[in-house]
């Protein structure tokens, strides 16, 4: 079966401790792998204010993850999130040729930006250790 790529959100209940976002989040890792998918990017936003309340609650932790599985993954993993308390909030979208476009874009971007700040840093050590 062809593997598709994907971008998911999730807002996870932010009363909760970090061990136990963490392991929820291994969770997520673990059952897209088990069901022959891979996980390429994880964003931990972390705790931010909702727009609404949510079960009462106002605020959640902000978690996103691009994969890429075959199709009938999405059904079952969106199953196993409907089921979960904890989750709040859920989104998953199929990545096209020009969201892919983009992403790859930006992650040269930042890995030019981080070079460029390496060798300022680099720079300014020889500049101190020259005075």
């Amino acid at each position: 079966m062809e593997k598709t790529n994907y971008e998911g959100v999730i807002v996870i209940n932010a009363t909760l401790e970090d061990a136990q976002i963490e392991e929820i989040i291994r969770n997520i890792q673990e059952f897209v792998k088990a069901n022959d998918g891979e996980i390429t990017a994880f964003e931990k936003w972390g705790r931010k204010r909702l727009a609404y309340p949510i079960k009462k609650a106002k605020s959640g932790f902000y978690l996103i993850y691009r994969f890429i599985a075959p199709p009938d993954l999405i059904y079952k993993l969106e199953r196993t999130f409907r089921l979960d308390e904890n989750i709040f909030r859920y989104l998953t979208i199929k990545l096209d040729k020009k969201a892919l476009a983009h992403l790859k874009k930006k992650e040269q971007q930042e890995a030019q930006a981080k070079q460029i700040n390496s060798e300022e840093t680099s720079e300014a050590k020889v500049d101190k250790a020259v005075k």
